[in-house]
């Protein structure tokens, strides 16, 4: 192989070779010889002379690159050449050898079926990062070059440029990504309930998918919370951004969610709270949040949202109902006014809070998405497990999808047969006076005898509701309503009335005549609490746990 030959087709050979020998360039400019060389270039300004390039031999320039050059020919790619830095990383090669047999290094990185698309092709291609036999990391580029002008003669130079320094930084860094992402996911997870309550009257499910490995993770929360009285709160919210810090301003979010929830307040003054909390923890962090309360009662569930995607419900029959749009500004903006609103929840209803990752895709509008998802609804029947996994199977949410998703499914069951006789209601319109705690009584004696409740907690049901209706009687004012209702787990006793002021548990001292009634509740019902209703008056309740059958 004459590898003068080959060199002169290597890219600005024949271009320089035009210049050397045109006659046009002046190629000596060192003066007439009567000044030195040094002191002719200070005086005339002139261009000091540069050796020529194609006056090197290639052998030579090749042979002090530091990266790894070979130069294969022909349909099977024989060896002409390498150069001592190829020869120092694998050692000497015998020419004229087929590159399989010469060049046995290249095989682990795969760039023998890449020498023949170089010379079919005719154009350059390139293998970033690959790893060689002697454990460095190389970058390898095959150009093709001609023996001859009319193409014949082909062959491939390789160069390969040692990357193992980049290499091993980049595995570095992803290791670090891949530790600070698993740590975002510990904490993520941590933070979000390790099992639901279980509220009696609604049956709920909730899934969460982190985002892939390339998306680092997000603020996504749900939570499930019974109020007592046999009211259950439900919020799903999203913090904006992504990663650890995202994570622990979602854990913050969820327990002050709690702690307000306690408070039994309405849910758009429990979004103002959060709103004030979510401004202090950092002015420049904002999220969304749905804070729902279901009230078996009512049939209805109450909402209030800040900035987040509108609930949907599936009623018995299959059809779908979007909850109205968002009733206020995202948390963290600060000094808006959030308003509650409500959405029918009759029993056979099936609700579902979720976050954007579930319906938001790049390129595509959210309200495609949102319709996508409420077709997906309207045909998922089963647990609300069951159509938890079915909505994220219909949204296309894989291992490597580019978003957190959350998603909260609750049922309000219809329940008919045995099971309906588990779940009853009486209540009783008090108009005050001296005969309502004795009517209210006889009313909880025949209730509670109809229910087939044992004796002593028959007898407590009669004494906690004469309690609560003399509270009643005394602190409060009309119109008064006494509500019994019984759940499969427990007895519950509410009564409400129009006045708003809400009733503490205080030590009644001996002379005192009044102030005990509610501390006789608390100590005889397994809870109690009080709220303020939505129309104006309060309501104060107890419970009793039933025994397990």
């Amino acid at each position: 192989m004459n590898f003068t030959r080959w060199s002169a087709r290597l890219p600005g050979t024949q271009r320089r070779a035009a210049a050397q020998t045109d006659p046009t360039v002046d190629t000596d400019r060192r003066g007439d010889g009567s000044v030195p060389a040094a002191r002719a270039e200070q005086l005339t300004d002139e261009v000091p002379p540069v050796p020529a390039i194609d006056g090197l031999p290639v052998r030579d320039v090749l042979d002090r690159v530091p990266a790894l050059v070979a130069l294969v020919h022909g349909p099977d790619h024989r060896l002409a050449y390498v150069n001592d830095a190829y020869v120092a990383a694998f050692g000497a090669r015998d020419l004229g050898v087929r590159a399989r047999e010469a060049l046995p290094e290249l095989d682990e990185p795969g760039l023998f079926p890449l020498l023949d698309q170089v010379q079919r092709s005719g154009r350059p291609r390139t293998l970033k990062s690959r790893k060689a036999p002697d454990g460095r990391s190389y970058t390898f580029t095959c150009t093709p070059v001609t023996e001859s002008h009319n193409g014949d003669g082909r062959g491939v130079l390789v160069f390969a440029t040692d990357v193992t320094d980049h290499a091993e930084a980049a595995t570095r860094l992803r290791a670090s990504e891949r530790r600070q992402r698993e740590t975002a996911v510990t904490l993520q997870r941590s933070l979000l309930p390790q099992e639901l309550e279980e509220p009696d009257d609604l049956r709920v499910a909730a899934t969460y998918h982190p985002g892939g490995t390339e998306a680092a993770v997000g603020g996504d929360w749900y939570d499930v919370i019974t109020l007592g009285g046999g009211r259950t709160a439900l919020v799903i919210g999203d913090v904006m951004g992504r990663g650890v810090r995202a994570a622990a301003v979602m854990g913050q979010l969820r327990t002050a969610v709690r702690a307000y929830a306690r408070l039994d307040l309405p849910p758009h003054e429990v979004l103002q709270l959060l709103d004030g909390l979510a401004t202090e923890i950092d002015a420049n962090q904002i999220a969304t949040c749905v804070y729902a309360i279901h009230d078996p009662n009512e049939g209805r569930l109450v909402y209030a949202s800040a900035g987040h995607l509108p609930i949907l419900v599936r009623d018995e029959q299959g059809a779908v109902q979007r909850a109205d749009e968002p009733t206020g500004p995202p948390l963290g903006t600060g000094g808006w006014i959030h308003a509650s609103d409500s959405i029918p929840l009759a029993p056979g209803s099936t609700a579902v809070l979720y976050t954007d990752g579930l319906v938001e895709r790049r390129n595509e509008d959210l309200d495609e998405g949102i319709a996508a998802l409420e077709r997906a609804l309207s045909g998922a029947t089963g647990s609300p497990q069951v159509i938890c996994d079915r909505l994220v199977r219909s949204a296309g949410v894989t291992p490597d999808h580019d978003d957190d998703v959350a998603v909260l499914v609750l049922q309000h069951p219809a329940r008919k047969g045995a099971e309906a006789e588990l779940f009853r209601n009486a209540a009783l319109d008090l108009l005050g006076g001296v005969e309502a705690a004795p009517r209210a009584r006889a009313f909880a004696s025949g209730v509670l005898t109809s229910w087939r409740f044992p004796a002593d907690l028959h007898d407590l049901g009669v004494l906690a509701t004469s309690e609560l209706v003399a509270n009643s009687l005394q602190h409060g004012t009309p119109p008064m309503r006494l509500r019994l209702r019984r759940t499969d787990r427990r007895l519950t006793i509410e009564v409400t009335d129009g006045d708003d002021h809400l009733p503490r548990r205080r030590r009644a001292e001996p002379g005192d005549e009044s102030g005990r009634g509610i501390a006789i509740v608390a100590t005889i019902a397994s809870n109690w609490g009080s709220r303020r209703t939505p129309g104006g008056g309060k309501a104060v309740w107890c419970e009793f746990v039933l025994p397990k059958p």
